[in-house]
């Protein structure tokens, strides 16, 4: 096997460094979309009670009754465009991300002599 030149090595490590930072981010994404999924769930059942029925919030490791459920539901509603305009800069993260790690890999491959296709094979 032939002696890897100092770029392709720096290629590599650029290339690892990408990967861990896609991963990074896709764990990122699946939190916040666990966060909003529990959000736009609270707000489907907040919107079934009837206006009788006693809402409470948890502060920490209390549950504090609101008797004003519109703030509430404006609270959540805030809380849930926060974390939409989130996910959404985080896919474009990943995209631009991802579309990097392609290309440096595609680079990388070309330099050593094998195709994508036969990398992927081993």
């Amino acid at each position: 096997m032939k002696e890897l030149s100092p770029q392709l090595q720096n290629q590599i490590a650029q290339y690892q460094q990408l990967q861990n930072q896609l991963q990074v981010l896709a764990s990122q994404r699946v939190q916040l979309e666990a966060k909003l999924r529990e959000i736009e769930g609270t707000l489907e059942e907040l919107n079934k009670l009837t206006g009788d029925t006693a809402v409470y919030k948890s502060i920490g490791m209390l549950l504090i009754r609101q008797d004003d459920r519109e703030a509430l539901k404006k609270e959540l509603e805030e809380h849930k465009e926060t974390l939409t305009i989130r996910v959404k800069s985080l896919q474009k993260q990943e995209k631009s991300l991802s579309e990097r790690y392609e290309d440096l890999g595609n680079k990388i491959q070309a330099a050593l002599g094998t195709s994508p296709a036969t990398a992927e094979g081993n």
